[in-house]
């Protein structure tokens, strides 16, 4: 054979191989999701595993830029109305229309699903009823001015009335729904099964109205352990992970076969203190008295956290310190928001004028792989504060675990994160720190109970100004309020993503961490 023949040999083998590749994806998971049921928990692995079968009227792009999904354009017709036109000619997977019923069907439902451990009811509290004015319109009525309904859209993934209906109030339970019952949407992949513990497995959907996926399969394997799941990247036995551990990053990036993505996440790890009463919850050396309602002790427990020594010892650089719910520039932070120092001398005099010179015992609780580092970083948080004399012990368990004990208010202190999915600081704030009322959906994740009567005023205010730069500037005022005056919440850092994948394909990252198939592309030769 010459040697143009063997070159042409080669191409064509590499196209080839090229094609075979582009026949199934295999995607290590960090966390397996909970549950497929789009409104069960609003929780990130949930809401990825979700955005593989169904579409929101409203997407993002990987800067968390609202653009047009389901529906084609939005707009506000009157003070309490917005009014969505649908994309016409869309197919559910079952081949049935998409109509303005499903959305409305989408709409009413979080309410309605029991035992939801995050409501998607912080995304639909303002809803107060829908209009359906032809079968590609449809107007949302609102309890009051409501600027961030169509950021909020982008949150609700569209489900079937038709698929998903049943005798339950709301229509098919989420077993249903995680057996696969009722789990027909619009989007790019249709889902085959899921195994438990082993694999979610995804199908093309042909039909698709936006761009034609690249993989005919798609699987998704849960590997929480970092090693497990690295070690599936380099072996050929998945071809994309997300999040590496921050230890292998080094040797990653200098693989010739390896390819990483890194973006600046809408993530901020939090620590949450119980601040609802007396006596407190797993602090056994106070006497009754809960030293968390003191605000002078709330600020010690910061001022004892060295975030720098954080991000740049634990987390290797991939993270930032954290003085806010969102990085700058999403909605509502300011490039100047101040980031608490390491002052470990004044965090001891605070304690002692709150009249704990001493020190007391506090149990930090974490989860065990939901966030890079979790558990290497609550522990370094531990030590520092047991140098102040608040001596910690930290509860890392597995992420269900974790998240069943932090409802149930088993936690004095717990370390966890939040992803502000519309890109502002409200939906953080709504969700973690407004003081909790389940039928309003506000503080449906607010653990450690805070609760300010100026905070709540000031974030009702946002949620009625339509105007984006007002609405931001009352935002930051309300950060202010939580954060810097009530030491209400204390942030330690964002995260960045770290995406690792083998060579020929590309991804771009999300600051939402998401993990997209859809976005998974093939390098161009």
């Amino acid at each position: 054979m010459t040697r143009i023949g063997k070159l042409g040999a080669v191409a064509v083998a590499l196209c080839l191989a090229s094609a075979a590749s582009a026949q199934e994806l295999k995607i290590g998971l960090k966390t397996e999701p909970s549950s497929l049921d789009p409104q069960y928990h609003a929780l990130n692995p949930n809401l990825q595993a979700a955005f593989h079968v169904f579409d929101a009227l409203v997407m993002q792009d990987e800067n968390l830029k609202p653009i047009p999904g389901l529906a084609l354009s939005w707009k506000a017709v009157g003070e309490t109305v917005w009014e969505f036109k649908l994309r016409p000619g869309v197919k559910f997977h079952d081949g049935s229309d998409f109509t303005a019923e499903d959305v409305v069907f989408t709409y009413q439902r979080p309410p309605k699903v029991p035992n939801s451990p995050g409501p998607y009811t912080v995304y639909t509290r303002q809803m107060k009823s829908f209009e359906i004015v032809d079968p590609l319109t449809v107007r949302i009525h609102t309890d009051g001015p409501a600027p961030l309904i169509p950021l909020n859209a982008a949150a609700l993934p569209i489900m079937s009335h038709k698929a998903a209906a049943g005798p339950a109030p709301e229509g098919k339970t989420s077993g249903e729904l995680n057996a696969g019952n009722g789990l027909v949407g619009t989007g790019p992949y249709k889902f085959v099964e899921w195994q438990r513990g082993s694999k979610i497995v995804y199908t093309r959907n042909d039909a698709y109205w936006g761009e034609k996926p690249a993989w005919k399969t798609v699987t998704l394997r849960p590997l929480s352990n970092n090693t497990a799941r690295v070690a599936a990247l380099l072996s050929g036995d998945v071809d994309l992970i997300e999040d590496p551990p921050t230890t292998d990053l080094a040797k990653l990036k200098n693989d010739p076969k390896v390819t990483l993505s890194r973006a600046v996440s809408n993530r901020v790890i939090y620590i949450h203190l119980d601040q609802h009463g007396e006596p407190p919850i797993g602090i056994p050396d106070t006497g009754g008295k809960n030293p968390l309602l003191d605000k002078r002790v709330r600020e010690a427990l910061s001022l004892a956290i060295d975030r720098k020594g954080i991000v740049e010892k634990i987390m290797e650089g991939v993270a930032l310190p954290a003085g806010d719910f969102l990085p700058f520039p999403m909605g509502g932070t300011a490039k100047d928001t101040p980031i608490d120092p390491f002052d470990s001398a004044k965090a001891k005099k605070l304690l002692a004028e709150a009249g704990y010179p001493n020190g007391f015992s506090i149990t930090l609780g974490a989860p065990n792989g939901r966030y890079i580092n979790d558990v290497k970083v609550a522990q370094a948080v531990a030590a520092m504060w047991s140098r102040i004399g608040v001596k910690t012990e930290v509860d890392a368990v597995a992420p269900p675990v974790f998240f069943k004990n932090r409802d149930s208010f088993k936690y004095s202190a717990y370390l966890a994160g939040w992803g502000a999915v519309t890109g502002e600081t409200s939906n953080a704030m709504q969700s973690l720190v407004a003081t909790p009322d389940k039928q309003k959906g506000m503080g449906t994740t607010n653990s450690g109970r805070y609760s300010n009567p100026a905070l709540d005023a000031k974030l009702a205010e946002a949620m009625r100004t339509v105007v984006d730069a007002k609405r931001e500037a009352i935002l930051r005022e309300a950060t202010k309020i939580v954060i810097q005056q009530d030491h209400g919440v204390l942030p330690i850092h964002f995260e960045v993503s770290v995406w690792a994948m083998r060579k020929g394909l590309t991804y771009i990252g999300r600051a939402d961490q998401t993990t997209l198939a859809v976005n998974v592309k093939l390098a161009k030769q």
